[in-house]
């Protein structure tokens, strides 16, 4: 899952981060509106964290333009704003969710996860390739009916192979799909992701191969 949060106190972002990361998510960090509006516009995300009081405005402004521009992502609300008009007025300008700070993660993760299940983000379940089925809802890989386990990382490379089987993917992409933009990030990080997940889907006899031009991209091929 790809998160973007929209948040401007330091704690509260830390936090957050740390424990959506360890639930396997990727999340972006936007401090204010100004930068909401460039990481929307420059990426997709499975849900949007957002704060009411940023520091350039009412974090509830970003909602209609979203929907204008036809970006249904669905958001969440975070704030310290929790009484019942305040909650009508987010959902009436089109948040889909709304938790009043301070909350516990556990609600959090399960609004989350509601809202995923929702029609509007509701997406093809399984891909597969070769022998290889990948269930996104539940990040369960396997091969043949038999489980493989993955770490979040190689995971991430593999799903995002998967999506464009039989098509390069470039460099970028890749590293968009499975790094957030604040991670610390070596040169050869994907390389080495990618390398570990070619041995263990030959090892497993997963039916694909990933071929890489170096400098360019992957791609995912099913064996014949």
């Amino acid at each position: 899952m790809r998160i973007l949060l929209v948040e401007d106190e330091p704690e509260m972002v830390s936090a957050l981060r740390a424990a959506l990361r360890r639930h396997d998510m990727v999340v972006d960090h936007a401090a204010s509106l100004l930068e909401a509006d460039g990481f929307v516009a420059a990426d997709s995300y499975d849900i949007i964290l957002l704060d009411r009081q940023l520091p350039d405005g009412d974090g509830l402004t970003l909602v209609p333009r979203l929907r204008q521009a036809r970006n249904t992502t669905p958001v969440l609300m975070l704030t310290a704003r929790g009484d019942t008009a305040d909650k009508v007025d987010g959902l009436d300008m089109g948040a889909d969710d709304y938790l009043a700070k301070p909350f516990a993660f556990e609600e959090l993760l399960a609004r989350l996860r509601a809202l995923l299940r929702r029609p509007q983000a509701i997406e093809t379940q399984t891909i597969r390739a070769g022998h290889l089925s990948l269930d996104v809802g539940h990040r369960e890989v396997s091969i043949r009916g038999e489980p493989l386990a993955l770490p979040r990382r190689e995971l991430l490379v593999l799903e995002a192979l998967m999506r464009r089987t039989g098509r390069m993917v470039q460099r970028e992409a890749l590293m968009e799909a499975v790094f957030g933009l604040d991670d610390e990030i070596q040169s050869n990080a994907l390389d080495t992701h990618v390398s570990r997940l070619r041995r263990k889907l030959t090892d497993a006899d997963g039916g694909v191969v990933i071929n890489g031009i170096r400098g360019v991209g992957y791609l995912l091929r099913e064996i014949t």
